[in-house]
């Protein structure tokens, strides 16, 4: 399970802190699919920079009692200087994971072929997230937190992403953030919607669907 106390988040110093949200409660158990919806700047994306650990909350607890991706398509742990072969291998030591297997999955996933033997700095904004969405998937939480970053790429791409996610690892836990209704409804088991600084929780997606769309 993860479990959110009272989190909130601020940007800024003393008397100039900018609240994105706060005291945010929710739950997550095992097999979860949680949509987070909200109208751009609503924290979606810091919500989940923070369940991820990326970023620390400015008050509050969230503990995590099952693995947890960084956010998919987060490039920010890149090493510019290094090849794409080189932050695979960075990733898989740190996980504990085979190197071999490793980057035989992210050169099938990917597709970059050369392009993998050049320093990531080198790469267009697509590359990289071609990159950062395979090295999430080289390995196996059991919870992946999405922000939009599936619709990265062509169609071809698009559709390998959704299969390696919703059909290949359909028993994982889920945190997403998506601006798609059609989308959440078929993916997703709950949902929170963030306005005004405040997430409401919904056990019913349609529900969540209707008053984020009443926004």
């Amino acid at each position: 399970m993860i479990t959110c106390r009272n989190v909130s988040k601020a940007y800024g110093r003393g008397g100039h802190r900018n609240f994105v949200f706060r005291d945010v409660d929710f739950e997550v158990a095992h097999g979860d699919r949680i949509a987070l919806l909200g109208r751009n700047g609503a924290g979606k994306s810091t919500l989940i920079r923070l369940i991820g650990g990326v970023e620390m909350p400015t008050s509050g607890r969230i503990a995590r009692n099952m693995s947890v991706s960084w956010p998919l398509g987060f490039t920010g742990g890149f090493q510019g200087s290094m090849t794409g072969y080189d932050n695979a291998r960075f990733i898989a030591r740190i996980y504990g994971q085979d190197y071999a297997r490793t980057r035989a999955f992210v050169e099938e996933f990917t597709e970059l072929g050369a392009q993998l033997r050049k320093p990531v700095k080198t790469y267009s904004s697509g590359m990289r997230a071609r990159l950062a969405f395979a090295l999430s998937l080289s390995i196996e939480f059991e919870c992946y937190l999405i922000d939009e970053i599936i619709l990265v790429g062509d169609q071809n791409f698009q559709r390998k992403c959704m299969v390696e996610l919703f059909e290949k690892r359909n028993d994982r836990t889920m945190i997403l953030a998506s601006h798609s209704n059609e989308f959440v409804q078929q993916f997703c088991t709950r949902a929170l919607v963030l306005q005004s600084g405040r997430a409401v929780p919904f056990d019913d997606v349609a529900e969540a669907v209707a008053a984020y769309s009443a926004l």
